[in-house]
């Protein structure tokens, strides 16, 4: 027993000594204490008086028991309360200064999502820079010099800030890929162009042969059947001297006459080269023309699909600044509720994701 359990007894068990008294092991001197009190003596069974004294002990343990018992349980009642107390207390403290922290980071936070924000619009500019090298088809030459002015059209200054580099890397790289491209379109367009006039040619070629090849033959058969008949009618030349000098004439005239046919058609065989000549020329304007309006029908559709992208961005970036603003709704801090938005955006977090 302690110095200070010497000094209590049960008569003086109160609020103020109850801490001292109900500790571990702190009943056993009371409890000693009531022992001492009734076992002192033993009465006699046999008399009234003494069967009445031991009832009279018995009922003083009892009153004893409730002398130790009743403050006891009310100390009991009332620390099982402080626990009530202790957290309300608790959180009072911590919210109040968890608003203090919050309301002394403030700027910080702001400034935070301000460079976020700035950086984010630097990196979302140096990607489209990046983008104007992917095209969904093979691009045309056109195509791919408007695209070329575009980005020579980008300037690069101060305002990129500490992008200024990444952004500069960006556009040479894609120049020089476009423009690679560019080169390599330009020098398969104009091949193409020269095997159609290559091709247009060797066509006018085989026609003039063809039709030179057809009066050469109709003169070699003249030929062959005036000196076929000439040689018929030798034996019967005195007889027939008169008819031979007309058929002579006659096969002259036909010669002639094939000279003059195959003049015609060398004539319109040149026509015809001409033409075909012309006929190319107009082809290759009309395909220039055409490709005019397919590299601005291109350069609308990139137009299109920008402003698209430019829509997608806005569309995704107010959905998840809506998610962001339910969760800081729900007491989480703003910079917890972005990283949250941002790890389901990416689908880093299984079965949740966000309707865009």
């Amino acid at each position: 027993m302690s110095a200070q359990q010497q000094v209590i007894t049960i008569d003086h068990i109160s609020e103020e000594t109850a801490p001292a008294v109900y500790v571990q092991n702190g009943l056993k001197p009371f409890l000693q204490m009531i022992k001492d009190e009734v076992s002192g003596e033993v009465p006699d069974l046999s008399t009234l008086k003494g069967r009445e004294r031991i009832a009279s002990l018995a009922f003083t343990v009892s009153k004893r028991k409730a002398a130790v018992e009743k403050p006891g349980r009310d100390y009991l009642r009332k620390i099982k309360e402080l626990p009530k107390v202790i957290e309300q207390e608790l959180k009072q403290f911590v919210d109040g200064a968890n608003a203090l922290r919050d309301e002394i980071r403030q700027p910080l936070t702001d400034w935070e999502n301000a460079e976020q924000a700035r950086k984010d619009r630097h990196v979302d500019n140096i990607q489209a820079i990046k983008d104007l090298e992917v095209f969904g088809a093979t691009p045309t030459a056109a195509a791919l010099a408007q695209t070329i002015a575009q980005l020579e059209a980008i300037e690069l200054g101060d305002s990129w800030e500490e992008f200024l580099p990444e952004a500069a890397q960006a556009k040479d790289r894609t120049l020089s890929l476009l423009r690679a491209m560019h080169a390599e379109r330009i020098q398969h367009e104009a091949e193409q162009a020269e095997l159609t006039q290559l091709r247009l040619e060797r066509e006018a070629r085989d026609k003039k042969d063809n039709e030179d090849r057809i009066a050469r033959e109709a003169a070699e058969e003249a030929t062959r059947l005036a000196e076929k008949k000439a040689s018929d009618e030798k034996a019967a030349a005195e007889k027939r001297e008169n008819d031979l000098k007309l058929q002579a004439a006659e096969a002259e005239r036909k010669a002639e006459q094939a000279k003059r046919e195959k003049v015609e058609a060398d004539q319109k065989a040149e026509r015809d080269r001409l033409q075909a000549i012309e006929d190319q020329k107009k082809a290759v304007e009309q395909a220039r023309l055409d490709e005019i309006v397919r590299a601005n029908a291109a350069a609308d559709e990139i137009l299109r699909q920008q402003q698209e992208r430019q829509a997608d961005v806005a569309h995704k970036s107010k959905i998840l600044g809506e998610a962001k603003q339910a969760l800081i709704g729900m007491n989480i801090s703003e910079e917890l509720a972005k990283a949250i938005i941002l790890k389901i955006a990416r689908g880093e977090v299984p079965n949740v994701s966000i309707q865009f």
